[in-house]
């Protein structure tokens, strides 16, 4: 499908806002235009990248002002541009705004400024060098939900359906069923490989499950172009391979460290960041044994960095 930045109308008054490559930080978002007002489904990771979305949709909602801007969940390439959607009733699982008070934007500039070695620092730079986290503000919803919310703010129903803990703690998906549209947040990555930060993965595959039912004409993932249900279904198949693949190692008694590096990838070693095969590892580990140690971020940055220097 077709895949330049910007926006662009996928379904009457619904339009995707796409940021290629897709990579980290380079997330998408939406509009909903409905009657005198409209609905945001996500910032992006700065203020700068936010404004330029924003102006770019004002042709859009200038007699239709944003009161709604809906966060999918807590990572900050989907909400640290909040505090420019004005006046908007902010809109996220409860799950995600308890993580958006732990995930502030100033626990990314310290990291990005803290001295993790060559290779990992390069890598850090490489990922998150063309963003800037200075002066900004932590993400605070307005208005909390779990399980289900239905928003008809705009005169257009939007269904928010929390799916999460898979992605993060509490990923929600935005349906807009009078357009056959779903905004997905980051439980779909196409043509880049998926992060699984919480888990469990059976979880994040009921939620693939679930946007297989809307059997919607238009799906916008989290980070890469828009896609289809052949999108959804090779995110699912990656998804059980890495879990298959992991939970083998972990029986044998392989360490999480070594059964990253010992996977082979096929087809998926083409997809974009695939070394996030070590976050994916270490999740299934904790799923599988409450023992394992908690995910350490740092260390994970530079696991990847040094799997990525080796291949």
């Amino acid at each position: 499908m077709q895949y330049e930045k910007g926006l662009s109308e996928v379904a009457d008054g619904v339009y995707a806002y796409l940021q290629p490559d897709g990579g980290w930080g380079w997330s998408n978002a939406g509009l909903v235009s409905g009657e005198g007002a409209s609905l945001l489904v996500d910032t992006l990771f700065d203020l700068k990248l936010t404004a330029e979305m924003l102006q770019s949709m004002s042709a859009h909602t200038g007699d239709r002002p944003i009161r709604t801007l809906v966060n999918t969940h807590a990572n900050g390439d989907h909400c640290f541009g909040n505090e420019l959607v004005e006046g908007a009733e902010v809109v996220a699982s409860a799950a995600s705004a308890a993580e958006m008070e732990e995930l502030p934007p100033a626990r990314l500039n310290a990291m990005m400024k803290a001295d993790l070695g060559e290779v990992a620092n390069e890598y850090l730079r490489q990922a998150f060098g063309p963003f800037d986290f200075d002066g900004i503000a932590t993400p605070h919803p307005t208005r909390t939900f779990s399980g289900k919310l239905r928003l008809e703010e705009t005169g257009r129903r939007v269904d928010l359906i929390e799916v999460g803990p898979a992605h993060t703690a509490g990923d929600v998906l935005a349906h807009v069923p009078d357009a056959g549209v779903v905004f997905t947040g980051d439980i779909l990555f196409i043509g880049g490989t998926p992060i699984v930060w919480n888990g469990p993965v059976s979880n994040w595959l009921a939620a693939c499950d679930r946007i297989m039912e809307m059997d919607c004409a238009v799906i916008v993932p989290g980070h890469g172009p828009l896609t289809d249900r052949v999108g959804v279904q090779n995110m699912a198949d990656y998804l059980r391979y890495v879990h298959t693949e992991a939970s083998a190692r972990q029986e044998a008694g392989m360490t999480a460290r070594d059964a990253a590096r010992d996977i082979e990838l096929g087809a998926y070693q083409d997809w974009l960041d695939w070394e996030r095969v070590v976050i994916n590892v270490d999740s299934v580990y904790r799923e599988l044994n409450p023992n394992h140690p908690p995910a350490d971020v740092i260390d994970l940055f530079r696991q990847m960095a040094d799997l990525k220097a080796r291949k």
